[in-house]
């Protein structure tokens, strides 16, 4: 707010007459600002130690010196007082409290602050009553006292049973993110950010269903042991140990991973070896089904269905999750690697639990427009539709 306090600064000329009035306050978040903290524009006409309605226990004020240094004889007596102030047409009573003016290098002198907000401190000057009321409005407008929102209260909320209702599966997060780091070299945001979305349009023309949420830049503190002095990427620091520690700014980009994530339940018959899905692992780090055997566990889930139509609309089937945990890719490094899933370990994974006899749960990605021959997702699950126009986007 120094904008509006600059233009009171300079000496007061004549013998025009002053109010001790609060100049500005040096609390920056003005949203947390309200009616019941001393505000710019605020004129002091005394203050009392005691909180009674008796006036005559009010020490009336005059000057800003002489307020400050009434404070000081009473700061180790009390730690707040009453402030008797006049705001537009009204007389009020704020609770302060006395605190040392740090602005102050000549001499020790004090001032008061907010008893709810040790960050509100008042920076108080004598002042004409024209500049006092040009800083009253700009207050109001700030804490906007006439037009004030209801009173807000916490209410409980049930959500174990929201997430197990309206999610998928209790531990998914329905909206996915991979975090791209800036090559070696990289220097600005702007690479790094048409990397992401490389990456994003190459999945989505290979036929999967993602669906673009967001893009953000994130900061990540990375370490490394180097003699190097020359760096490009952000920030950096060396400890004592030789390693460097940087700061570089990172792309996040959040997607939907298809309209939903349909669960699917593979059941395995006995004398079954084989759950009866093929899969395999896109460019982009994605896992999706590529072939389903006719009869076998995969195909009565309904993967052979789903892989057949995907065919035909050269779409891929992808599995987000297995067992609840997820499939897609995380991270790309600064070397340029995709890091996601060990494809053996998935395999491994699907062979033992064939080896127990175990069911497998899926979530798929499903693409707009698709159709199933079974409905398996929950009833009240949320499924994810995005707009419209999201359908009709082509690849970017």
């Amino acid at each position: 707010m120094e904008k509006y306090c600059r233009m009171f600064r300079k000496k007061e000329m004549g013998s025009v007459q002053t109010l001790v009035c609060v100049k500005q306050v040096k609390q920056e978040a003005s949203h947390e600002w309200n009616e019941y903290m001393p505000l710019p524009g605020d004129i002091i006409k005394g203050f009392a130690m005691e909180d009674k309605d008796d006036d005559e226990l009010f020490v009336p004020i005059n000057a800003r010196s002489e307020f400050s240094s009434q404070l000081g004889k009473i700061s180790q007596q009390v730690e707040a007082i009453w402030v008797k102030i006049r705001r537009g047409d009204s007389t009020l009573k704020l609770r302060a409290c006395v605190v040392t003016d740090k602005c102050s290098k000549l001499s020790r002198r004090f001032t008061i602050r907010a008893a709810s907000d040790e960050r509100h401190v008042a920076v108080l000057g004598d002042l004409t009553l024209d500049q006092c009321t040009e800083l009253q409005e700009m207050s109001r407008r700030v804490v906007n006292m006439d037009y004030r929102v209801f009173n807000q209260k916490g209410v409980n909320y049930d959500w174990k049973m929201k997430v197990g209702t309206f999610l998928p599966l209790p531990r998914s997060t329905v909206v996915s993110s991979i975090l791209f780091m800036p090559l070696v070299g990289e220097n600005s945001v702007e690479a790094t950010t048409a990397r992401s979305m490389a990456w994003f349009s190459a999945a989505v023309s290979s036929g999967a269903p993602l669906i673009f949420v967001n893009i953000q830049t994130e900061q990540i503190l990375t370490s490394e042991k180097t003699n190097s002095t020359g760096r490009e990427l952000g920030w950096c620091r060396q400890t004592n140990s030789g390693t460097t520690l940087q700061i570089v700014q990172g792309i996040r980009l959040w997607y939907l991973p298809g309209v939903a994530e349909v669960p699917v339940e593979l059941i395995p018959e006995l004398g079954e070896t084989r759950f009866g899905m093929n899969i395999k692992r896109t460019d982009e780090g994605l896992i999706c089904v590529f072939s389903v055997t006719r009869g076998s566990a995969a195909d009565r889930a309904g993967l052979g269905q789903l892989w057949e139509e995907a065919n035909k609309t050269r779409s891929l089937v992808v599995i987000a999750r297995l067992e609840g945990r997820s499939l897609l890719p995380s991270t790309v490094s600064s070397a340029g690697l995709i890091s996601c899933c060990d494809h053996s370990e998935i395999k491994d994974t699907l062979n033992s639990m064939m080896d127990q006899m175990e069911n497998v749960h899926l979530q798929v990605m499903a693409w707009p427009n698709q159709t199933f021959a079974q409905a398996p997702q929950a009833t009240g699950a949320a499924k994810l539709r995005p707009p419209s126009e999201y359908y009709s986007m082509p690849p970017l």
